[in-house]
This record gives C-alpha cells, structure tokens and sequence, in this order.
C-alpha cells in the first residue's frame, strides 16, 4: 500500500478500478488544516486525464509496470506480431492497443511493450524519432521559400504530415514521433 507521500511522476497506481499513471502532481501544505496532494492522472487503458486530490489518509496499490523491448514484425489483419529479441518469442498485439501509432511503425522496428503483472499489455512506446519516405506530396513550386508555411504529405505507411515546400516525394525525412510532426530531411 502507498500513502500520499509516496507519489510521484510516471508512478502507476490502482484506482477507482482502473490503472493511472500519474502524470504530475502538487503537493500542498496550506496554512490551516491538512496537508493535501492535487495530480492529474491518466488512464492507461483509454487515455482519459483525470485530477484528483489525495488526503493523508488515502491509500491505493502501486502497480509495478514491465517495460520490454520488442521487434515489430509484421500485421496480420487486425493485430500486429511482435517478437521477443531474446527468445525469439512472438506475440499478437491487438490493433486497438496500438492505437494512432501504427502509421508510425516500420517493419523490424524495435519499440517497448508496457505489461503489467498479469501479463495484460497496456501500451507501447515508439523511438523518439523515425526515418520515413514520402510516397506523395504537391510539386515544388518556384517561388516557394524554405521558410514559412509547408504543404501536406504523405509517407509510405500512409501518414499525413506537415512538409517544408522543399520536400519532394521519395525522399527520406525524421518524424517526432511524439507530436507527429516533421524535424528534418534524413
């Protein structure tokens, strides 16, 4: 059991029947009554933000998360295959777990599987960035600068970005991918 005092950033906890992460939290000593804790939490199964205030006397469970490296192989219709690097071990992936992300991955790509202690698998997490080819975008057209403004594009796994005007398709360009957002030509 974990108090108020235990909690911290990317901690994840059992409560109200679901699994949180604690995204940040304050801790608050006014100058009467009790100490109290604001956070925000989120859910880990649906994505859902959450603030809450804990008390001293509140207590919950903290889940130990298991994070592990695994192989993206290959999709099989709505689930996508993963091996373990160390065993060669496969595993299916539900396309629902996934989620928005799967436009972000490549074959043979190395992401990190989040599971908790029963083996149920929460989440994933992608490398920060990634190296992608434009399969289609508007020509360049003289007169367009290398500053300012951009055009639509689309890579080869069919994800729609945001491109400098220089951006030609066939091209290799790095994605962040946490905002989705072009950083550089590759």
């Amino acid at each position: 059991m974990a108090s108020m005092s235990d909690i911290r950033n990317g901690m994840v906890i059992d409560f109200k029947d679901d699994l949180w992460e604690v995204v940040e939290f304050l801790h608050v000593k006014p100058g009467k009554g009790p100490a109290f804790m604001r956070s925000k939490l989120k859910n880990l199964r649906n994505g859902r933000l959450l603030e809450n205030t804990f008390r001293e006397s509140d207590s919950f469970n903290e889940v130990r998360i298991e994070r592990t490296k695994k192989e993206y192989l290959y999709r099989e219709g709505d689930f996508f295959v993963l091996m373990d690097t160390e065993n060669y071990e496969q595993m299916h992936v539900d396309k629902a777990t996934i989620g928005d992300k799967e436009k972000l991955m490549q074959e043979n790509m190395e992401i990190t599987v989040a599971t908790t202690p029963s083996g149920e698998i929460i989440g994933i997490d992608l490398p920060t960035t990634v190296i992608q080819t434009i399969a289609e975008c508007e020509p360049n057209v003289k007169g367009n600068t290398a500053s300012g403004g951009g055009k639509v594009a689309f890579t080869e796994t069919g994800l729609r970005i945001m491109v400098p005007f220089f951006v030609e398709a066939g091209e290799k360009i790095k994605i962040d991918t946490r905002s989705c957002e072009y950083i550089e030509r590759a």
